[in-house]
Protein backbone atom coordinates (compact mmCIF):
# COMPACT_ATOMS: atom_id res chain seq x y z
CA UNK A 1 0.00 0.00 0.00
CA UNK A 2 1.67 3.46 -0.98
CA UNK A 3 2.25 5.72 2.18
CA UNK A 4 1.00 9.31 2.49
CA UNK A 5 4.31 10.84 1.25
CA UNK A 6 4.50 8.55 -2.01
CA UNK A 7 0.73 9.40 -2.94
CA UNK A 8 0.64 12.88 -5.60
CA UNK A 9 -2.13 14.12 -7.72
CA UNK A 10 0.58 14.93 -10.18
CA UNK A 11 0.42 12.92 -13.62
CA UNK A 12 2.66 13.34 -16.98
CA UNK A 13 1.11 14.14 -20.12
CA UNK A 14 2.44 13.82 -23.26
CA UNK A 15 6.31 14.81 -21.53
CA UNK A 16 4.76 17.60 -19.41
CA UNK A 17 4.20 17.58 -16.05
CA UNK A 18 0.92 19.09 -14.64
CA UNK A 19 0.30 19.64 -10.63
CA UNK A 20 -3.43 17.82 -10.62
CA UNK A 21 -5.27 15.70 -13.45
CA UNK A 22 -7.40 18.98 -13.60
CA UNK A 23 -7.86 21.09 -16.38
CA UNK A 24 -10.47 24.35 -16.10
CA UNK A 25 -12.87 23.98 -19.49
CA UNK A 26 -12.45 26.28 -22.09
CA UNK A 27 -14.94 29.20 -22.48
CA UNK A 28 -15.71 28.45 -18.82
CA UNK A 29 -12.74 30.25 -17.18
CA UNK A 30 -12.27 32.78 -19.66
CA UNK A 31 -9.01 33.86 -20.31
CA UNK A 32 -7.95 32.48 -17.38
CA UNK A 33 -8.36 35.61 -15.09
CA UNK A 34 -11.94 35.38 -14.20
CA UNK A 35 -12.08 33.12 -11.09
CA UNK A 36 -9.12 35.23 -9.91
CA UNK A 37 -11.14 37.83 -8.71
CA UNK A 38 -13.30 35.26 -6.29
CA UNK A 39 -11.65 34.45 -2.93
CA UNK A 40 -10.17 31.44 -1.99
CA UNK A 41 -9.79 30.39 -5.75
CA UNK A 42 -6.01 29.72 -7.04
CA UNK A 43 -5.06 28.65 -10.50
CA UNK A 44 -2.48 26.58 -8.66
CA UNK A 45 -5.64 24.06 -8.14
CA UNK A 46 -5.60 22.98 -11.16
CA UNK A 47 -3.07 21.22 -13.69
CA UNK A 48 -4.08 23.82 -16.40
CA UNK A 49 -6.59 26.30 -17.75
CA UNK A 50 -7.82 26.08 -21.28
CA UNK A 51 -8.37 29.46 -22.59
CA UNK A 52 -11.40 30.81 -24.29
CA UNK A 53 -11.75 29.76 -28.36
CA UNK A 54 -9.15 31.74 -30.23
CA UNK A 55 -10.44 32.73 -34.03
CA UNK A 56 -8.24 34.51 -36.20
CA UNK A 57 -10.07 37.65 -36.24
CA UNK A 58 -12.27 39.54 -33.63
CA UNK A 59 -15.70 37.93 -32.78
CA UNK A 60 -18.53 39.39 -31.40
CA UNK A 61 -20.60 36.24 -30.65
CA UNK A 62 -24.50 35.37 -30.89
CA UNK A 63 -27.07 37.43 -29.82
CA UNK A 64 -29.02 37.11 -26.52
CA UNK A 65 -29.96 34.77 -24.96
CA UNK A 66 -27.16 33.14 -24.65
CA UNK A 67 -26.89 30.51 -21.58
CA UNK A 68 -30.21 29.20 -20.57
CA UNK A 69 -30.15 26.48 -17.57
CA UNK A 70 -31.74 22.98 -17.76
CA UNK A 71 -32.72 20.52 -15.07
CA UNK A 72 -29.07 19.15 -14.69
CA UNK A 73 -27.45 21.24 -17.17
CA UNK A 74 -26.91 24.47 -18.92
CA UNK A 75 -27.01 25.24 -22.85
CA UNK A 76 -25.17 28.05 -24.18
CA UNK A 77 -24.67 29.59 -27.71
CA UNK A 78 -21.98 32.45 -26.68
CA UNK A 79 -20.57 32.33 -30.36
CA UNK A 80 -17.06 32.19 -30.20
CA UNK A 81 -17.19 35.71 -28.46
CA UNK A 82 -13.11 36.81 -28.27
CA UNK A 83 -10.69 39.87 -29.78
CA UNK A 84 -8.42 37.33 -32.08
CA UNK A 85 -5.50 36.02 -31.57
CA UNK A 86 -3.11 38.90 -32.43
CA UNK A 87 -5.03 40.70 -28.91
CA UNK A 88 -5.14 37.03 -27.28
CA UNK A 89 -0.78 36.73 -27.82
CA UNK A 90 0.03 40.08 -27.56
CA UNK A 91 -1.90 41.32 -24.99
CA UNK A 92 -3.81 38.76 -22.54
CA UNK A 93 -0.78 35.85 -22.47
CA UNK A 94 1.47 37.94 -21.13
CA UNK A 95 -0.54 39.13 -18.35
CA UNK A 96 -0.94 35.43 -17.15
CA UNK A 97 1.61 33.87 -14.81
CA UNK A 98 2.53 30.80 -15.74
CA UNK A 99 4.34 29.68 -12.86
CA UNK A 100 1.25 29.12 -11.31
CA UNK A 101 -0.36 26.57 -14.10
CA UNK A 102 -0.29 25.48 -17.20
CA UNK A 103 -2.27 27.16 -20.33
CA UNK A 104 -3.45 25.57 -22.95
CA UNK A 105 -5.23 27.86 -26.28
CA UNK A 106 -7.82 26.84 -27.79
CA UNK A 107 -8.17 27.28 -31.74
CA UNK A 108 -11.29 27.26 -33.45
CA UNK A 109 -12.34 28.75 -37.21
CA UNK A 110 -14.61 28.49 -40.14
CA UNK A 111 -11.78 27.12 -42.79
CA UNK A 112 -9.11 25.07 -42.63
CA UNK A 113 -6.99 27.78 -43.46
CA UNK A 114 -8.18 29.47 -40.60
CA UNK A 115 -7.31 26.67 -38.66
CA UNK A 116 -4.04 26.74 -39.41
CA UNK A 117 -3.28 30.50 -39.05
CA UNK A 118 -4.38 30.31 -35.57
CA UNK A 119 -2.47 27.41 -34.58
CA UNK A 120 0.57 28.91 -35.98
CA UNK A 121 -0.26 32.27 -34.21
CA UNK A 122 -0.10 30.39 -30.97
CA UNK A 123 2.80 27.98 -31.94
CA UNK A 124 5.23 31.44 -31.54
CA UNK A 125 3.98 32.01 -27.67
CA UNK A 126 4.09 30.72 -24.61
CA UNK A 127 1.03 28.37 -24.07
CA UNK A 128 1.59 24.88 -23.40
CA UNK A 129 -0.03 22.98 -25.73
CA UNK A 130 -3.00 23.88 -27.74
CA UNK A 131 -6.74 22.33 -28.19
CA UNK A 132 -7.85 22.49 -31.54
CA UNK A 133 -12.37 22.84 -31.35
CA UNK A 134 -13.51 21.22 -34.51
CA UNK A 135 -17.12 21.29 -33.27
CA UNK A 136 -17.10 24.09 -35.53
CA UNK A 137 -19.61 24.81 -39.07
CA UNK A 138 -17.27 24.87 -41.92
CA UNK A 139 -18.34 27.96 -43.81
CA UNK A 140 -16.95 26.91 -47.45
CA UNK A 141 -18.98 23.08 -46.91
CA UNK A 142 -21.95 24.93 -46.62
CA UNK A 143 -21.95 24.53 -42.85
CA UNK A 144 -21.00 21.15 -42.33
CA UNK A 145 -19.43 20.66 -38.77
CA UNK A 146 -15.91 20.00 -38.89
CA UNK A 147 -16.23 17.28 -35.66
CA UNK A 148 -18.97 15.33 -37.48
CA UNK A 149 -17.14 14.30 -40.37
CA UNK A 150 -13.85 11.90 -39.78
CA UNK A 151 -12.71 13.17 -43.34
CA UNK A 152 -12.29 16.48 -42.74
CA UNK A 153 -11.39 16.43 -39.06
CA UNK A 154 -7.80 14.74 -39.89
CA UNK A 155 -7.74 17.83 -42.77
CA UNK A 156 -8.16 20.15 -39.97
CA UNK A 157 -5.49 18.34 -37.33
CA UNK A 158 -3.23 17.66 -40.36
CA UNK A 159 -3.01 21.39 -41.29
CA UNK A 160 -2.48 22.12 -37.81
CA UNK A 161 0.48 19.61 -37.03
CA UNK A 162 2.48 21.54 -39.86
CA UNK A 163 2.43 24.42 -38.10
CA UNK A 164 3.33 23.34 -34.40
CA UNK A 165 5.52 21.37 -32.51
CA UNK A 166 3.34 21.93 -29.17
CA UNK A 167 1.41 19.21 -28.29
CA UNK A 168 -2.37 19.23 -29.69
CA UNK A 169 -5.24 18.12 -28.41
CA UNK A 170 -8.14 17.43 -30.31
CA UNK A 171 -11.81 18.19 -28.90
CA UNK A 172 -13.87 15.14 -30.49
CA UNK A 173 -17.49 16.10 -30.93
CA UNK A 174 -20.08 13.72 -29.61
CA UNK A 175 -22.36 14.46 -32.38
CA UNK A 176 -21.05 12.51 -34.61
CA UNK A 177 -22.01 8.99 -36.40
CA UNK A 178 -18.86 7.03 -34.94
CA UNK A 179 -16.90 8.78 -31.97
CA UNK A 180 -13.89 5.93 -32.07
CA UNK A 181 -13.39 6.14 -35.79
CA UNK A 182 -13.09 10.16 -35.28
CA UNK A 183 -10.27 9.54 -32.90
CA UNK A 184 -8.53 7.01 -35.28
CA UNK A 185 -9.01 9.62 -37.94
CA UNK A 186 -7.24 12.06 -36.12
CA UNK A 187 -4.84 10.30 -34.37
CA UNK A 188 -3.44 9.00 -37.54
CA UNK A 189 -3.33 13.11 -38.93
CA UNK A 190 -1.25 13.80 -36.14
CA UNK A 191 -2.89 14.33 -32.58
CA UNK A 192 -1.14 14.22 -29.40
CA UNK A 193 -4.13 13.96 -27.16
CA UNK A 194 -7.70 14.16 -27.24
CA UNK A 195 -10.59 15.40 -25.24
CA UNK A 196 -13.89 13.99 -24.93
CA UNK A 197 -16.39 15.19 -25.14
CA UNK A 198 -17.81 18.21 -26.24
CA UNK A 199 -21.19 19.34 -25.61
CA UNK A 200 -24.31 17.83 -26.90
CA UNK A 201 -26.61 19.96 -29.17
CA UNK A 202 -29.76 20.89 -27.61
CA UNK A 203 -32.52 23.08 -27.52
CA UNK A 204 -34.72 25.00 -25.62
CA UNK A 205 -38.49 26.58 -26.39
CA UNK A 206 -40.51 29.69 -24.52
CA UNK A 207 -44.45 28.42 -24.70
CA UNK A 208 -44.82 32.02 -24.69
CA UNK A 209 -43.17 33.48 -27.80
CA UNK A 210 -42.91 29.89 -29.36
CA UNK A 211 -39.79 30.65 -30.09
CA UNK A 212 -36.08 28.75 -29.21
CA UNK A 213 -34.76 30.46 -25.90
CA UNK A 214 -31.13 30.99 -26.80
CA UNK A 215 -30.83 33.48 -29.55
CA UNK A 216 -28.94 31.01 -31.72
CA UNK A 217 -31.79 29.18 -31.74
CA UNK A 218 -30.01 25.83 -30.84
CA UNK A 219 -26.99 25.89 -28.25
CA UNK A 220 -24.36 23.28 -26.88
CA UNK A 221 -25.57 20.86 -23.67
CA UNK A 222 -23.42 20.58 -20.96
CA UNK A 223 -23.21 19.92 -17.12
CA UNK A 224 -24.24 16.59 -15.48
CA UNK A 225 -27.03 15.73 -17.41
CA UNK A 226 -24.50 14.64 -20.25
CA UNK A 227 -22.42 12.42 -18.14
CA UNK A 228 -23.90 9.18 -18.76
CA UNK A 229 -23.15 9.89 -22.14
CA UNK A 230 -19.54 11.22 -21.75
CA UNK A 231 -18.60 7.90 -19.61
CA UNK A 232 -19.86 6.03 -22.78
CA UNK A 233 -18.05 8.38 -25.29
CA UNK A 234 -14.49 8.62 -23.83
CA UNK A 235 -14.25 4.77 -23.17
CA UNK A 236 -14.98 4.26 -26.52
CA UNK A 237 -11.94 7.18 -27.20
CA UNK A 238 -9.74 5.14 -25.36
CA UNK A 239 -10.01 1.77 -26.90
CA UNK A 240 -8.86 3.01 -29.94
CA UNK A 241 -6.22 5.87 -28.63
CA UNK A 242 -4.34 3.47 -26.36
CA UNK A 243 -3.26 1.40 -29.13
CA UNK A 244 -1.34 4.63 -30.58
CA UNK A 245 -0.18 5.55 -26.91
CA UNK A 246 -2.39 8.66 -26.89
CA UNK A 247 -4.37 10.07 -23.45
CA UNK A 248 -7.64 11.02 -23.20
CA UNK A 249 -8.78 14.13 -21.27
CA UNK A 250 -12.28 12.97 -20.43
CA UNK A 251 -15.48 15.74 -19.86
CA UNK A 252 -18.69 15.79 -19.89
CA UNK A 253 -20.53 16.58 -16.11
CA UNK A 254 -17.78 16.35 -13.49
CA UNK A 255 -18.71 18.09 -10.92
CA UNK A 256 -17.62 15.49 -7.84
CA UNK A 257 -14.33 13.83 -6.81
CA UNK A 258 -16.93 10.65 -7.84
CA UNK A 259 -17.77 11.51 -10.80
CA UNK A 260 -14.01 12.24 -11.97
CA UNK A 261 -12.54 9.08 -10.87
CA UNK A 262 -15.70 7.46 -13.12
CA UNK A 263 -13.66 8.41 -16.01
CA UNK A 264 -10.16 7.81 -14.72
CA UNK A 265 -11.70 4.12 -14.68
CA UNK A 266 -13.25 4.75 -18.15
CA UNK A 267 -10.11 5.51 -19.80
CA UNK A 268 -9.43 9.24 -18.88
CA UNK A 269 -5.92 10.41 -17.69
CA UNK A 270 -6.82 14.08 -17.38
CA UNK A 271 -10.53 15.21 -16.71
CA UNK A 272 -11.62 18.40 -17.24
CA UNK A 273 -14.36 20.88 -15.02
CA UNK A 274 -16.12 23.55 -16.80
CA UNK A 275 -20.06 23.78 -16.04
CA UNK A 276 -20.11 22.74 -12.59
CA UNK A 277 -17.88 25.75 -12.01
CA UNK A 278 -20.77 28.20 -12.42
CA UNK A 279 -22.43 26.66 -9.33
CA UNK A 280 -19.77 26.73 -7.52
CA UNK A 281 -16.40 28.20 -8.08
CA UNK A 282 -13.69 26.29 -5.79
CA UNK A 283 -15.17 23.03 -6.60
CA UNK A 284 -11.89 22.28 -8.36
CA UNK A 285 -10.37 22.49 -4.96
CA UNK A 286 -13.13 20.05 -3.41
CA UNK A 287 -13.01 17.78 -6.54
CA UNK A 288 -8.89 17.42 -5.88
CA UNK A 289 -9.26 16.74 -2.41
CA UNK A 290 -11.70 14.27 -2.69
CA UNK A 291 -9.49 12.47 -5.25
CA UNK A 292 -6.54 12.44 -2.87
CA UNK A 293 -8.78 10.31 -0.27
CA UNK A 294 -10.26 8.23 -2.43
CA UNK A 295 -6.32 6.82 -3.74
CA UNK A 296 -5.45 6.87 0.29
CA UNK A 297 -8.03 4.70 0.74
CA UNK A 298 -7.30 2.89 -1.64
CA UNK A 299 -3.66 2.34 -1.10
CA UNK A 300 -3.00 4.04 -5.06
CA UNK A 301 0.29 5.65 -5.49
CA UNK A 302 -1.48 7.92 -8.57
CA UNK A 303 -4.84 8.68 -10.85
CA UNK A 304 -3.18 6.72 -13.71
CA UNK A 305 -3.48 3.53 -11.60
CA UNK A 306 -7.05 3.97 -12.36
CA UNK A 307 -7.28 5.02 -15.59
CA UNK A 308 -9.12 2.40 -18.06
CA UNK A 309 -9.21 -0.23 -15.29
CA UNK A 310 -12.80 -0.25 -16.10
CA UNK A 311 -14.10 -3.89 -15.55
CA UNK A 312 -17.10 -4.41 -17.74
CA UNK A 313 -19.72 -6.70 -16.84
CA UNK A 314 -18.89 -10.43 -18.86
CA UNK A 315 -21.49 -11.90 -21.55
CA UNK A 316 -22.20 -8.33 -22.36
CA UNK A 317 -21.71 -5.89 -25.79
CA UNK A 318 -20.63 -2.46 -25.31
CA UNK A 319 -21.80 -0.66 -28.75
Amino acid sequence: MASKSERSLAVDFCGLPFNTPLVLLSGCVGFGEEYTRVKGFSNRDAGAICLKGTTREARPGNPPHRIYETPNGMLNAIGLQNPGVDRVVDEILPQLDFDETRFIANVSGSSIEEYRAVTERFDDSPVDAIEVNISCPNVKEGGVTFGNDPAMSAKVVEACRKVTNKPLIIKLSPNQTDIAEGARRVIDAGADMLSAINTLMGMSIDIHTRRPTLGNNQGGLSGPAIKPVALLKVHQVWQVARQHDVPVIGLGGIASAEDAIEFFLAGASMVAVGTALARDPLIVQKIARGIGRYLEKNGLRSVSELTGKLELNTDTVLC
